[in-house]
């Protein structure tokens, strides 16, 4: 597989993302251990470098996962986690918490759930609005001094506050959500990514599954899923964006590409800097989502992906929104 860049550190271009393994979109009890941690090696098979979880997926649960999976082929992979979520002084999992105490309590949790001495890129999960940036980002930098972390990396963070942060240590990457329906990035943080030499890390790549192309109401979804009271997947909103889905297979079918496949292969065409990380607990999709590595979109197919219609709605909810630093 070819090789993107994040600052400093090199990783597959496409990565593979864990918060799935630990519930997230399914109730426990349909969990499968052992297929997550078969997803992990066919990863690792595939090419795959680049393993993103955090502790408050689970909580703690899918860092577990990853720790097991990685087992004996630790030095292969470039291993990503996230604190900041889940405060260890009372607050528990859903306080956000960066203080320099909490972010060095986080990271020895980790690395135990890790099984690993060092964390490759350890990301602060979102902006703590309690604590300035400087604390957080110093707590990391003395984090690197011990070797305990390598990389230094922001989540949903505002422009101002990368600048602030790069100041003090500098930032390997930055992950955001972007995609064919998200791309609010574009007008001023990913060219001043590029202006910092910080790597972009996309999340939700596949729109939280619906660029999949295999998802067609919202009726199949478990009670306990967020997505059912995600704007982007309610009422209107929900029939508008099916329309762009259909776009990206009939596009995808010109080529033999899979809706999936068709939309990585758009993200991994804006850059060398760019590494997402589509999430699944399933081998096929694992295979499916890595073959984009080796599609070429021309110049046209990336002018009409391009050109397609904005997603309709918000893209969280309006507490989830919230809590991200604009």
């Amino acid at each position: 597989m070819k090789n993107a860049h994040l600052g400093p550190l090199t990783v597959s271009r496409i990565g593979l993302g864990a918060m799935t393994m630990a519930g997230t979109y399914t109730s426990e009890g349909a969990l499968d251990d052992a297929e997550s941690i078969r997803t992990i090696h066919r990863a690792l098979d595939l090419g795959v470098t680049h393993i993103d979880t955090a502790e408050i997926y689970g909580p703690y649960f899918s860092e577990e996962i990853v720790g097991r999976a990685v087992a004996g082929r630790r030095d292969d992979v470039v291993l990503a986690t996230k604190f900041g979520l889940v405060s260890h002084s009372g607050g528990g999992p859903g306080t956000v918490d960066s203080s320099a105490a909490n972010v060095k309590t986080a990271v020895e949790g980790s690395l135990k759930r890790l099984g690993t001495d060092h964390i490759d890129l350890y990301y602060q999960h979102r902006v703590d609005p309690n604590t300035p940036i400087e604390e957080t980002a110093g707590a990391v930098a003395e984090l690197i001094a011990e070797g305990k972390v390598l990389h230094f990396g922001l989540s949903e963070a505002s422009a101002s506050t990368i600048r602030r942060a790069h100041a003090v240590q500098p930032i390997a990457a930055l992950q955001t959500e972007y995609s064919l329906w998200t791309r609010d990035v574009e007008a001023e943080i990913l060219p001043l990514l590029r202006e910092l030499g910080i790597g972009f890390v996309p999340y939700s790549p596949l729109g939280h599954g619906l660029l999949t192309g295999q998802i067609r109401s919202v009726d199949d979804f478990p009670d306990d899923d967020w997505r059912k009271t995600n704007p982007r997947f309610t009422g209107n909103n929900f029939i508008r964006n099916l329309a762009i889905v259909d776009e990206v297979r009939a596009i995808g079918a010109e080529i033999g590409a899979t809706p999936a496949q068709t939309a990585l292969a758009w993200i991994l065409a804006q850059g060398e800097d760019i590494a997402p990380i589509p999430g699944t607990r399933r081998v096929s999709r694992v295979e499916e989502n890595t073959a984009a590595d080796s599609i070429e979109l021309t110049s046209h197919l990336l002018e009409r992906l391009g050109n397609l219609t904005p997603a309709a709605g918000e893209r969280h909810d309006e507490s989830n929104m919230q809590s991200i630093d604009r």
